[in-house]
């Protein structure tokens, strides 16, 4: 039974991996196809990057969804944060309300969410456009950051802050030399998944869009519905790699697999 088990088990998840990783691989050597239909024999080339150096309105969206992801994970983790901080080290009266409340915006429909989001800035006159949609990035980001850092938090060692006042550390110095290094992990991952969260957003992107401004999963959309062409399969290939890339550099440098 050992035996089998040991043959079992990687195969088992070297099929799971397959299924996962395969559409992702295609759809990564396809880009160097030469052929715009996917014909084959395969005839590498590399002119759909080319030609996606030319294209200003893919290059454009994928610089607002840069841009607004960077500024999302700045604001919703320090948010997040702070209020992961609150929620573990003090007790206030309806604070049980507040950790109820957080678990509904993990479980809403993302389109429901977006559909209440536009109603509601066109009400209070906030209206469509870039600052609308990292509004609504912020506020769908915030839980998870929440969440991630409080279990992070879950394992901290309270005795540290604690030796650190004693010896004569002020509140300011303690949190910045003790409590800050020790949450960093949970931070970065936190900063990691609001930013794919907010690079990858559709759905409320797509509600408070304006018209002439979108974000790449709304341009990728949109081009797929005139007509598939795989210069999206090249900026697709970049954007995974960049982030495999920085997901292996933070995986190595801060060892964060292997932290209590």
């Amino acid at each position: 039974m050992k035996a089998l088990r040991a043959v079992f088990a990687p195969g088992y998840v070297g099929l799971v991996l397959l299924f996962l990783y395969t559409p992702i691989i295609v759809m990564m050597i396809m880009a160097f196809n030469q052929s715009e239909l996917y014909q084959l024999p395969f005839v590498f080339d590399l002119k759909w990057f080319r030609a996606l150096a030319h294209n200003d309105d893919l290059l454009e969206a994928a610089a607002n969804s840069i841009i607004i992801a960077i500024v999302n994970t700045l604001l919703s983790v320090t948010l997040g944060t702070l209020t992961a901080l609150a929620l573990s080290r003090h007790h206030f009266r309806g604070k049980a309300w507040f950790e109820l409340l957080l678990l509904p915006s993990l479980t809403m429909p993302w389109l429901i969410t977006g559909t209440a989001m536009m109603l509601f800035f066109f009400w209070t006159g906030i209206g469509r456009g870039l600052h609308a949609i990292l509004l609504g990035h912020v506020a769908l980001s915030i839980p998870y950051v929440v969440f991630i850092v409080r279990s992070r938090l879950k394992a901290f060692n309270r005795s540290l802050e604690e030796a650190a006042q004693i010896l004569g550390a002020s509140a300011w110095q303690t949190f910045w030399r003790v409590t800050a290094p020790l949450l960093a992990p949970g931070i970065v991952a936190a900063a990691l998944f609001a930013f794919a969260l907010s690079f990858d957003q559709f759905v409320i992107s797509y509600f408070l869009a304006p018209i002439g401004i979108s974000t790449l999963p709304v341009e990728i959309y949109s081009a797929i519905r005139k007509g598939f062409t795989p210069e999206i399969n090249a900026i697709s290939t970049l954007i995974i790699l960049f982030s495999m890339g920085l997901m292996i550099v933070f995986a190595r440098l801060s060892k964060f697999a292997g932290e209590p």
